[in-house]
């Protein structure tokens, strides 16, 4: 960075940046009232969440799909296309990405689910459930992440562009790849891949915000490549990112509404379920970000690398869990609690990740 841009982005609006750090500090004290609030309003007035969760298609709400908007378009903003090219001379972070994605996720998600629930859960759950359930841990670790983790990669200032190509290679490799994994370990052929969900999703958390982020950009700096052009883009996501931690809460309240009352009726069976999907996580986390810390992969790279095999594209879990086994199906609600888990523990990798910065270089 020149000195001329480092201190422009020092001149940032100082009530922005107080902002911005008020709710960082602050933010699993936020997120944890948000979990109580959502609990407590799913159970208190049931019939509004289910009208919001009403608006959606195949699978995919249309009201969690405008708060992941406002949670994705800071970083989308913070696209450079012209850096794409380059994207290629730095091949480590891609290949990790796919090694940990495809390689090892699903099959050790799979081992999780079985030695849970075949073996240290068995007296705790009837066998026909138990199978139900690791079908739907299955069909999580099958399923890397597309939308939130541009969230996360926000939030751990990662490199905007290189996640963007790691996210749509992820998606490519989806296409082809799901069925067959999960086909394998299920051990069931007729897979039918719902591509409604699939598309829908990748056009609204990938294309739409890419696009809406694209034409900011352009406003911002048009072709001016200067330091000053880029630090008028930094400064306008600093402004719009405290909209992009309230969307983040609001998702929170919604999630959490949304299962309030199955949380409350089922808590041992909610928590057996959340037990091998925190393990596979933290491990799957200590893995990627492990190898990325020995491989030397710069920390802008590697904290979003290891954030995307750690979470889950949890509307195509469900989806297929639906289809394949029912809307009340124990595979279903362990999709469901996957979609729980998932933030409370991002987030607790995501200042684990903040605060291991410095032991990763900067450079490749």
């Amino acid at each position: 960075m020149t000195e001329e841009r480092l201190q422009d982005r020092l001149e940032l609006d100082k009530p922005v940046q107080a902002g911005i750090g008020i709710f960082e500090k602050w933010l699993s004290l936020w997120v944890a009232l948000c979990i109580v609030a959502g609990l407590v309003l799913g159970n208190l007035f049931p019939s509004l969440f289910e009208t919001i969760a009403s608006f959606e298609y195949a699978s995919v709400n249309f009201v969690v799909a405008v708060l992941i908007w406002a949670m994705v378009y800071p970083m989308m903003v913070g696209v450079d296309f012209a850096s794409l090219k380059h994207i290629g001379d730095r091949p480590k972070g891609l290949i990790l990405t796919i090694i940990v994605n495809w390689l090892i996720k699903p099959f050790t998600m799979a081992a999780l689910g079985v030695l849970f629930f075949e073996y240290l859960f068995a007296d705790l759950i009837a066998p026909e459930d138990a199978q139900s359930y690791i079908a739907g841990l299955i069909l999580l670790g099958a399923a890397p992440c597309t939308a939130m983790v541009f969230v996360w990669s926000q939030m751990t200032k990662g490199d905007a562009t290189y996640t963007l190509v790691q996210v749509s290679v992820n998606d490519v490799i989806m296409i082809f790849a799901f069925a067959p994994i999960v086909a394998f370990l299920l051990g069931i052929t007729d897979i039918v891949v719902p591509w409604q969900t699939l598309i829908l999703s990748v056009a609204l958390y990938v294309v739409i915000p890419l696009l809406a982020g694209a034409m900011t950009r352009h406003l911002l700096t048009g072709s001016d490549r200067s330091p000053k052009a880029a630090s008028r883009v930094d400064q306008f996501t600093a402004k719009v990112k405290p909209f992009s931690v309230l969307g983040l809460l609001a998702t929170v309240v919604l999630l959490f509404g949304f299962q309030g009352q199955v949380i409350l009726e089922r808590p041992l069976l909610i928590l057996l379920i959340a037990v091998p999907l925190i393990l596979q996580s933290y491990g799957i986390f200590a893995l990627a970000y492990g190898a990325a810390w020995a491989w030397r992969v710069p920390y802008k790279v590697a904290a979003p690398c290891a954030l995307i095999g750690t979470s889950n594209f949890f509307e195509l879990a469900v989806a297929v869990a639906i289809s394949l086994f029912g809307l009340n199906s124990g595979a279903a609600l362990a999709t469901v609690v996957g979609v729980l888990v998932e933030v409370p523990v991002m987030l607790s990798l995501v200042a684990f990740a903040n605060r291991t910065r410095g032991f990763f270089s900067t450079s490749d």
